[in-house]
């Protein structure tokens, strides 16, 4: 699988958004506006300015990913074409399927990325290394 996913393969999915004059929230549902389980969540936040969090693809992890306050973007490379996603709004989210590297850049002072996750942490799933990555895109 790692080998076949594109960039075009990982689109910005809306996420439902209920508003009100008392303010708005935002649901997300397996199966629903989710196309997998949710296996783990986890948020990132308190990053300083410059630095970037990410750096690895996954084997077989698919992942949505979601500015729940400020804004951030994100480098997606396939191998052969890169993609830069910026997400502001907590109502969008970002899937990324298995086999695309994925750096997180340029976040907002005060930003946090939440990340829904089709499985448990498994270290095994992660290429960390950039050239690993490109030798198993060929």
């Amino acid at each position: 699988m790692i080998g076949k996913n594109s960039v075009y393969d990982c689109p910005v999915i809306p996420l439902n958004k209920i508003h009100s004059r008392a303010g708005n929230i935002t649901i997300t549902e397996v199966h629903n506006n989710i196309p997998f389980d949710i296996q783990r969540v986890y948020y990132l936040y308190d990053i300083p300015g410059g630095e970037s969090r990410g750096g690895h693809a996954h084997k077989e992890l698919y992942q949505i990913i979601v500015a729940v306050g400020g804004g951030f973007d994100i480098l997606l490379d396939d191998g052969r074409n890169k993609k830069v996603v910026r997400l502001s709004r907590p109502d969008f989210g970002l899937m990324i399927v298995p086999g695309i590297w994925r750096e997180l850049m340029d976040f907002t002072s005060g930003a946090v990325c939440m990340v829904m996750a089709s499985s448990k942490y498994d270290e095994k799933d992660y290429i960390r290394e950039y050239h690993d990555f490109q030798q198993l895109k060929k």
